[in-house]
């Protein structure tokens, strides 16, 4: 990370982060406390041996951490992650297209899984078809990696299709105005703005998949598909 995000990180997330020193007690810095929390999120390291360096306590880098993503939550996430506008839609479509020759396309849509502790309650939940206990962040993004959408905390245990439709994004989608009302005709069909996603995804008329491959593909289904697992592929 540059100094000059991590200064940008700080000034963003002062109004909640930053504490006041007390007649009994001095508070740790706000560039203190974010530092502990970025060491924490980047590396995934023991309390103890983030605490140590810094000289703190486990309490307080724990604290830190939980602070830092509760801020992060309230003031940046409304700023830096939020649905694109009339103009924004165009403008991703218009890149797609020129880089990837996909036409009308504003983003893809994946889904990853995020390493937890078993709880002690619900832990099967969590437990993933990889073997190992997560909670699940879906993600969209435009052709140049920027999210645009993002939907997280759903166990581990849960397809992608499922996830989708507890979402935000499969409400939003599925009202006929959420996309501007933008169309192009491609091969005697109308369509409009759609995003990216596997196969594990159900088929909308605003979520395009590659087809199956059943053996019986013709020459354009296979160019078909292989623009569309290059673009999303390159997305994420």
């Amino acid at each position: 990370m540059s100094k000059e995000t991590y200064v940008y990180l700080c000034n963003k997330l002062r109004p909640a982060m930053e504490r006041q020193d007390t007649p009994f007690r001095e508070c740790i810095p706000l560039k203190k406390r974010v530092a502990i929390a970025l060491w924490k999120l980047a590396t995934g390291s023991e309390y103890r041996s983030i605490g140590h360096p810094f000289g703190v306590s486990n309490t307080t880098v724990c604290r830190c951490v939980q602070d830092f993503c509760a801020a992060a939550e309230t003031l940046l996430v409304p700023e830096l992650i939020r649905s694109p506008d009339r103009e924004q839609f165009a403008e991703m479509a218009a890149y797609t297209e020129n880089r990837w020759g996909l036409p009308q396309c504003v983003g893809a849509i994946d889904g990853s899984h995020i390493p937890i502790l078993a709880p002690q309650e619900y832990h099967c939940d969590h437990f993933n078809r990889k073997g190992w206990h997560s909670i699940i962040l879906q993600g969209v993004v435009d052709g140049k990696g920027h999210f645009w959408n993002v939907f997280a905390g759903m166990p581990g245990s849960l397809h992608d299709a499922r996830v989708l439709r507890l979402s935000s994004l499969w409400e939003l989608a599925s009202r006929s105005n959420y996309f501007p009302p933008c169309t192009r005709n491609i091969g005697g069909v109308n369509v409009g703005y759609y995003i990216l996603g596997d196969n594990a995804y159900p088929l909308q008329n605003w979520l395009i998949k590659t087809f199956p491959d059943n053996g019986q593909l013709t020459a354009e289904h296979v160019i078909y598909n292989k623009r569309i697992c290059r673009a999303r592929d390159r997305d994420f």
